[in-house]
């Protein structure tokens, strides 16, 4: 499921949104999510955020409903820096996230096998720690290659 096409090393953003904004128009050039998908996710994230604290390494997983996907995928950034993301806990609480996964699920019955995938990883800080300080898009790919059952 992993497309290398949608693993970005070190991305350079600002802000949250705009870290949204560039991972959805990776999905969205390859045809993976609708013209809707990303303005959705942004305004799911401003309701229900979804940065998730894993001890002091934090992740986000921002993501909305299956009509504005055409094909489920997932993609994933490494920060050149932290950004921050409002805690899915605590939305209050800001995060400096290291790593984002952007997920787009055109089946919703698929969607609880992967978010069962995902906190598997997310259990696992050090394989997060590889992601994050991982070299290449390869390397992320095997390292998730759980993502993929």
């Amino acid at each position: 499921m992993l497309d290398l096409d949608l693993v970005v090393l070190h991305m350079e953003a600002e802000t949250s949104n705009e870290i949204i904004q560039n991972l959805g128009a990776l999905m969205l050039s390859k045809g993976y999510v609708k013209d809707s998908y990303i303005e959705a996710v942004l305004e799911r994230e401003r309701n229900l955020p979804t940065g998730l604290p894993i001890g002091d390494f934090c992740v986000a997983i921002p993501h909305t409903d299956s009509g504005h996907v055409n094909q489920s995928n997932i993609a994933i950034t490494t920060l050149k820096k932290p950004s921050v993301f409002h805690s899915m806990v605590n939305p209050e609480e800001e995060l400096n996230v290291e790593v984002v996964f952007l997920l787009a699920v055109k089946d919703p019955n698929l969607q609880i096998q992967l978010l069962k995938n995902l906190m598997s990883v997310f259990q696992n800080k050090e394989l997060l720690i590889k992601v994050r300080d991982a070299g290449s898009k390869e390397e992320i790919s095997e390292l998730l290659s759980c993502l993929d059952q």
